[in-house]
């Protein structure tokens, strides 16, 4: 009920958007436009834009949770640009800022303080304050339908504060820039071009999320993003103490985003509950620098009231200066990665519930449309510069399990020999090779059923080869698929298809090289470790050595070592439904650099050794007896493998 959303869109869409809010909030709940500032110009025909907006809509205004944001003032510079006189703090002399002191703040000595004029007056009629006040030998009068902005009281002590200065026929208020050197930000924000974090062209600048998190939420408060992206939204979430959960349809943004988490430091807020976490809220402390001036996250607010009544300052909180413990480098905290589980089909009506899509009908058209794109993209990357062509694909004349069928012809040898100098074979020296396809579900992995039907059908076809084309893949299908020769069956090969290809207008601005993917298997080893203390359960130890990766071309598996593997994950107790991620390993890859540096004084090198070793530290067994080692290949793949834990000690 007190929560907001906030919407990023260009320029281009921002009308339909509102217009779409509208609907769905109640035009009520609507707060405000927000217009920030973007690096570099977006295209335009007759002006180019630099402009990015956020629609902030709330979910109940009137429960609406806001705190206040406060950014500093420079004189000269920004909303500081009031800013333009000093008055010397040892003669009272005053002058203006020089264009050169304008231009460069940093440049004006210590003491002079920088002040503005502004109006002692404000409207209406007031009994006791659209009176006569003499100053310095002169009467004045705020105006008949005017009045001060404090009674004569007040305009007195400010006179002996001497902050009231003659300007004309009226008198003003002299304002130094170091009775508050901030201000609140309006829906214009200017200094979000530039943002440290910012590595991707669609990314929003973390700053912008971070005012939109400070500015709706507390410490422990919940965040959702559903379109992580490069993972900004959790990144900042996490560095601020709020929960959160972020969603995406492809599987590359969120292996960034795994990466960068579990890579990254934060600094260590101190706690002003410690038994509630975050939840409780963060330290906050008036603190001076040795020139006087306000470092902490409490910061006193001098105003004309506050002088005019003899009040202390009011204090504010900059709540982006909570106190940090610099003995603490802070890491993120646990978090899960789950994917949706579609909801199993009985296809043949046997008791037997197959992965699938929710109708025939529907996966009829999702085969149709998948022929369509292995059409236009008819080449398979396999790793090393080979690939496999195909052509003639179209669907079988008669099947009971295949998907299509088509022609292959290996481009493996036509590379290979130029690599060494050697003439090119001619692509009409190779003979062609009926091969067959199965597809799997749309929104599910593919069953260990789906891949048997299809093998036997496959062989019984007298098709060369099968390929398993699918956007996931159960566990045990996936040994099928690599076995199947093996059990003399046609061999089968495991090609991963990218999920952006469920999003439509994407496919037309792929690589051909993005699409469709051969994928190995992780080859793991299991090796027994000693329990812990006396008496306790034994343990074990999971060792990657490497991955697999059968090649069509050859029909032979090439090995890739697993140091040269750039991430793989470990489920100590994988309960055959949802991948759990209790050990993460980033064998090549410098990601663990920084985190390293931070924590030079608290570990050893053996520890960052071991993050980017091969060997999972030893655990012991869980209720379900098995592990599940996960590798992510360059492309960016999934590879899953099961292995029982039974009769190990």
């Amino acid at each position: 009920p007190s929560g907001s959303v906030f919407v990023q869109i260009s320029d281009e869409n921002l009308h339909h958007v509102r217009e779409l809010m509208d609907e769905v909030f109640g035009a009520d709940n609507f707060v405000v436009v927000i217009c920030y500032r973007r690096l570099g110009a977006m295209v335009g025909d007759l002006i180019q834009s630099t402009a990015h907006y956020l629609i902030w809509y709330a979910k109940d205004k009137e429960q609406l949770k806001y705190r206040k944001l406060f950014d500093q003032q420079i004189a000269g510079v920004g909303t500081g640009d009031h800013y333009a006189q000093a008055e010397n703090i040892r003669t009272g002399e005053v002058r203006r800022l020089t264009p050169e002191e304008l231009a460069a703040p940093d440049q004006i000595q210590s003491e002079w303080r920088p002040y503005q004029l502004v109006s002692l007056t404000t409207g209406n009629f007031r009994p006791n304050m659209t009176v006569d006040f003499e100053f310095d030998g002169h009467v004045y009068h705020p105006g008949a339908n005017k009045h001060w902005r404090t009674d004569v009281t007040g305009l007195r002590r400010l006179e002996s504060a001497r902050r009231i200065v003659r300007a004309g026929k009226t008198l003003r208020y002299k304002q130094y820039l170091d009775d508050f050197p901030w201000t609140e930000p309006t829906t214009i924000w200017t200094d979000t071009a530039r943002d440290p974090e910012n590595y991707y062209v669609v990314q929003t600048p973390s700053n912008v999320i971070q005012r939109c998190l400070q500015m709706t939420t507390h410490p422990g408060d919940l965040v959702l993003d559903p379109t992580c992206g490069s993972g900004t939204t959790a990144y900042m979430a996490e560095q601020w103490g709020r929960r959160w959960i972020t969603i995406d349809t492809s599987r590359v943004p969120l292996a960034l985003a795994r990466q960068r988490l579990l890579t990254a430091t934060y600094p260590y807020y101190e706690l002003k509950e410690k038994e509630h976490g975050p939840g409780g809220g963060f330290v906050y402390k008036r603190k001076q620098n040795k020139k006087g001036e306000e470092v902490g996250g409490i910061v006193p607010h001098v105003m004309l009231q506050s002088i005019a009544n003899n009040e202390p300052p009011k204090e504010e909180v900059l709540v982006d200066r909570p106190e940090v413990d610099n003995k603490i480098v802070r890491v993120t905290g646990p978090f899960t990665f789950e994917a949706t589980i579609p909801t199993p089909v009985d296809w043949d009506d046997d008791g037997v519930e197959d992965s699938g899509a929710a109708s025939t009908e529907e996966y009829g058209s999702f085969v149709e449309r998948m022929i369509e794109v292995l059409r236009r993209s008819p080449v398979l990357h396999v790793g090393g510069g080979k690939t496999v062509e195909l052509g003639n694909i179209r669907p079988p004349a008669k099947s009971l399990s295949l998907s299509a069928e088509g022609l292959a012809l290996s481009g493996a040898l036509r590379e290979a020999g130029s690599a060494r100098g050697g003439p090119k074979r001619d692509p009409t020296d190779e003979v062609p090779t009926p091969v067959a396809f199965v597809f799997g579900p749309e929104n599910g992995a593919i069953s260990e059923k789906l891949v048997h039907a299809a093998l036997q059908e496959a062989h019984l076809k007298s098709y060369s080869h099968l390929y398993v084309i699918g956007f996931a893949i159960q566990p045990h299908a996936r040994e099928f698929i690599e076995r199947s020769a093996e059990m003399g069956l046609v061999p089968a090969t495991y090609v991963q298809a990218t999920p952006d290809l469920m999003m439509g207008d994407l496919l037309k601005n792929m690589r051909s090289s993005q699409i469709f993917s051969v994928c190995g298997l992780p080859e793991v080893v299991i090796h027994a470790a000693p329990p812990e203390k006396t008496g306790e359960p034994a343990r074990v130890e999971v060792e990657l050595l490497g991955l697999d990766t059968f090649d069509p071309t050859t029909m032979n598996t090439d090995h890739l070592p697993g140091k040269d593997v750039p991430c793989w994950m470990l489920d100590g107790d994988y309960n055959g439904l949802c991948f759990r991620a209790t050990q993460v390993f980033f064998p090549r890859t410098g990601a663990w650099s920084d985190l390293r540096k931070a924590l030079k004084g608290d570990y050893d090198d053996s520890v960052w050794d071991h993050l980017a070793g091969t060997r999972s530290a030893p655990f012991e067994p869980g209720e379900h007896k098995q592990v599940a080692v996960k590798v992510i290949d360059d492309r960016g793949n999934e590879l899953l493998v099961v292995k029982p834990l039974v009769n190990r000690t």
